[in-house]
């Protein structure tokens, strides 16, 4: 009853020699199933170019059609790309960059020079299918773009439909934090400084166009700040644990399903109870720094995956608010971006390496049975570790660079780099490599906790091997 209450709804089916379209009919329109489905079963790859190794994108999109993805997200409307896909059966998802969200909302004209340049030259041909205006907008902290976000997506939708376009649906990718609460799922809001100005005119246009509401989940972040509160067979699909919501009796047997529905009844509490949703970014990083706990290929296999075999199972499986609903899934991502700043983990999310040879191994079909893959290596990192780290440089590392980052190490405080003064014990050996070795290493361990990655644009990296030596002592971050 629990369940009624919140989402009412009526099964209508209509069949015929040829086919059969499933239809939901409800207060204020249908929704053709048949469409969803197909959308649905074509499970995505996100395409991100930010790194200096990566293939060109006509070995990319061979790489993507090796794998059997269905989908393509792209994180821009590249030219290459979009006049390379239309040789392809792939669904083709396409982006407006935050930066230019300002200014498409400004006038009707400016979107229709967008269409015109993105779209016509390469649509039909080129199977677009949803065009998403910017990426996580709330972690960007510029109102103007928040507030712009909507009018801006309007105005494409008009210049699609000037153009008798209307199987393109716009959306814009939103992550968790537009969310106040999110457990239990039935408790959960959207925050308040954007539940009125920004959430509910989003809400109505994604309404009015029957077009989705894109997420950016990434379960792998809310269990590794607090793996004591969430197993990791719950967010890996392992199924060996659930959780039951007890305001609404809803049984979870994973976080996935717990963090939708938790959209689904935020949208609820506003007035849209019926909103499609579509997952625009998930997936499991195979790497990262040594305090980033569970970032290994066995976690990011399994998750990957599971979550192809739930989003391609036929009839749908849907999530206990939105039992037998199509979800749209684009996993992330199809190559590491090593030019990502942040954590390690921001750097290792791919599934192939740069020359189309897999991570590990992976059916975006997901028809291959669970236990016809190879063996993985076994985790090593499923619990946080204790003890000291130390950040060094990688083999390699461009002396002009190393040159830079010294003396913006030594810089900024007159403590970090002391160590290196002559006749001081790390003076010696005198060596840009040999200073910079430590004058990054003791930069990070003094600013680490004001969010210093151990990256430096690629310089460095973590270890629990202690570079230093009974003469030239580094400091160390104890975990």
């Amino acid at each position: 009853m629990a369940l009624l209450a919140f989402f009412p709804f009526t099964l209508l089916v209509f069949s015929s020699s040829s086919c059969s379209a499933i239809w939901f009919q409800h207060p204020h329109r249908y929704i053709q199933k048949k469409t969803m489905l197909e959308l649905a079963s074509r499970i995505g790859i996100n395409y991100g170019r930010q790194g200096n190794n990566l293939p060109s994108p006509y070995q990319s999109i061979n790489f993507i059609k090796l794998i059997k993805a269905g989908h393509v997200k792209l994180y821009d409307a590249d030219p290459e790309s979009l006049t390379l896909l239309s040789q392809t059966n792939l669904y083709v998802t396409i982006a407006v960059p935050n930066h230019q969200i300002t200014s498409l909302s400004a006038n009707q004209t400016t979107a229709d020079d967008w269409v015109k340049t993105n779209i016509l030259p390469y649509y039909p041909q080129t199977q677009i299918r949803f065009v998403l205006v910017g990426n996580e907008i709330l972690s960007v902290q510029d109102r103007n773009i928040t507030a712009n976000v909507v009018p801006a997506m309007r105005k494409i939708v008009n210049s699609l439909r000037a153009h008798g376009i209307h199987n393109i649906k716009v959306g814009t990718p939103l992550a968790m934090d537009s969310l106040r609460s999110t457990f239990p799922p039935s408790n959960s809001t959207f925050r308040e400084d954007i539940a009125l100005p920004l959430m509910l005119p989003l809400l109505k246009f994604l309404n009015g166009t029957n077009s989705y509401f894109f997420i950016n989940l990434q379960p792998y972040f809310r269990w590794s700040r607090n793996p004591n509160n969430t197993t990791l067979d719950f967010a890996l699909f392992q199924g060996n644990s659930t959780y039951t919501d007890p305001h609404t009796g809803l049984v979870y047997h994973n976080l996935v399903d717990q963090m939708l529905d938790s959209v689904i009844f935020a949208m609820t509490k506003l007035g849209y109870p019926y909103i499609r949703i579509a997952i625009s970014e998930t997936g499991w990083p195979h790497s990262g720094d040594i305090d980033e706990t569970g970032a290994n290929v066995f976690n990011a296999a399994t998750y990957n995956r599971n979550l192809i075999k739930k989003m391609t199972a036929i009839p749908p499986i849907g999530t206990p608010a939105r039992p037998g609903s199509p979800i749209p899934t684009f996993v992330f991502s199809l190559f590491n971006e090593n030019k990502k700043p942040g954590s390690g983990t921001q750097r290792h999310w791919g599934i192939l390496h740069p020359d189309g040879t897999p991570i590990y191994d992976i059916d975006f079909t997901g028809q291959k049975p669970l236990t016809g893959f190879n063996p993985l290596p076994k985790p090593t990192n499923n619990v946080p570790y204790k003890g000291q780290v130390w950040c060094v440089l990688v083999e390699g590392a461009n002396e002009a660079e190393l040159e830079e980052a010294l003396r913006m190490a030594c810089a900024r405080s007159n403590t970090t780099c002391a160590a290196l003064a002559p006749g001081r014990e790390c003076y010696e050996p005198v060596s840009v490599y040999s200073h910079a070795s430590y004058a990054l290493n003791s930069y990070w361990a003094q600013f680490r906790s004001q969010n210093v990655q151990c990256y430096f644009n690629g310089l460095a990296h973590e270890t629990t091997t202690n570079p230093g030596n009974d003469r030239c002592k580094f400091p160390s971050v104890t975990l």
